[in-house]
């Protein structure tokens, strides 16, 4: 049994609150804390069989978050605040020894670029501190990561090619909405490309690349490629690979909404002046969207997020395919959440139940990948992501 405290209170704070109340004998004991109080007070009315507590932080301050864990004492800090807050909440940890669980790798605010060099930077630090950070336990990265220790674990003797694919196939009645955090969303979209192939990255430009998929409970979608934090890992973790790929779905309403607000300079990262006050567009921006939340009672439709890889087992070539298909109504029926908040934050209880029970030990930093993937991928079935695997 564990007490954890989860830094966040959106769509991934509310899963990861639920989830961890659904099994009170790891989770003996949850605080949940967030900027905005209100947010954690209603996640807390819809709990009633675990004990939880209540606090605001701003996650920005490591003075606030090193307060805040002396007050809780928890044996370990679920982050699904913002990737901006990462470092913050890690340099907390280190002056309080406690273990550390994020999502999303660390994310500069005023560049969007997307890399594991700061995180894995604090390595030797958590491991003179003995304590543990595992980093990107969210579905993709997290789960994906897992799917390809699973398949080096059981199906291959070396992994060549990767194309990791994440389809949105759902539909929430928006003209345009993000489905998670509109800012991170659209500064992911919106950067360069980047996969790597013959031992270095190649970049492409925004979207440039694409070819249809057909998904399993799906059907035919066109997926464009993207660069993705988990390649970074699994290419270190893995250096077999000779080409990794993420790629995502987009609608073709999405993707001309996001080239007129690109057009119009909406979605700018960096500051303008607007009646002698400094803005950053791209916030603005996110004041006016939906709150992704909000998307998830009228969200219809399915996901559909896997790994297809080609290696060798044994002298002979071999394609695997492994997925799991996600239903947004089933997850609100369940937790009140879409099925891109739930696809998070059931990884999110998984890897801090790895921790809490000794299923994952380390003293240091470390990716998905690095630990056995027996248990979390057993977890997996019994929580609400149920994966599939084909032998092509």
């Amino acid at each position: 049994m564990g007490k954890v405290l989860i830094i966040g209170a959106g769509g991934v704070g509310n899963v990861v609150a639920k989830k961890c109340a659904q099994v009170p004998e790891v989770f003996n004991e949850i605080w949940l804390a967030s900027r905005t109080l209100s947010k954690c007070e209603k996640i807390k009315s819809e709990i009633n069989n675990i004990k939880l507590k209540t606090a605001q932080v701003n996650a920005d301050n490591p003075n606030e978050v090193i307060k805040l864990i002396k007050k809780s004492n928890p044996d370990l800090i679920i982050n699904v605040a913002l990737p901006y807050q990462d470092l913050s909440i890690m340099e907390a940890c280190l002056a309080t020894g406690v273990h550390y669980l994020d999502t999303a790798n660390y994310e500069p605010p005023d560049e969007a670029k997307f890399s594991y060099s700061w995180q894995w930077d604090l390595h030797e630090k958590f491991k003179d501190k003995g304590i543990m950070a595992l980093l990107g336990s969210g579905f993709d990265p997290g789960v994906t990561n897992v799917f390809c220790s699973y398949a080096k674990k059981n199906h291959f003797d070396e992994m060549h090619y990767i194309d990791i694919m994440d389809c949105n196939a759902g539909s929430h009645g928006h003209a345009f909405a993000t489905n998670f955090n509109p800012e991170i969303n659209i500064r992911e979209i919106t950067q360069r490309g980047k996969y790597f192939e013959s031992n270095k990255w190649i970049e492409t430009d925004p979207l440039s690349i694409h070819k249809p998929f057909d998904f399993p409970e799906i059907g035919e979608k066109e997926m464009y490629l993207l660069y993705h934090e988990e390649m970074e890992s699994l290419v270190k973790h893995f250096p077999e690979i000779k080409r990794i790929r993420f790629w995502m779905t987009f609608s073709e309403q999405y993707l001309t909404h996001l080239e007129v607000l690109q057009n119009v300079g909406i979605t700018r990262i960096d500051p303008v002046n607007y009646e002698g006050h400094k803005i950053i567009p791209i916030q603005f921006l996110k004041a006016l969207l939906p709150d992704p939340s909000s998307l998830a009672p009228n969200y219809k439709g399915k996901t559909n997020i896997g790994c297809m890889i080609d290696g060798i087992k044994e002298g002979k070539k071999k394609t695997y395919y492994v997925y799991n298909v996600c239903d947004h109504a089933e997850c609100f029926k369940e937790v009140q959440a879409q099925a891109i908040s739930y696809t998070t934050g059931v990884p999110a209880m998984i890897g801090a139940m790895m921790i809490l029970t000794k299923k994952w030990q380390g003293k240091g930093v470390f990716n998905m990948e690095q630990f056995d993937p027996e248990p979390f991928m057993e977890k997996l079935n019994i929580y609400g992501l149920p994966w599939k695997e084909k032998i092509l």
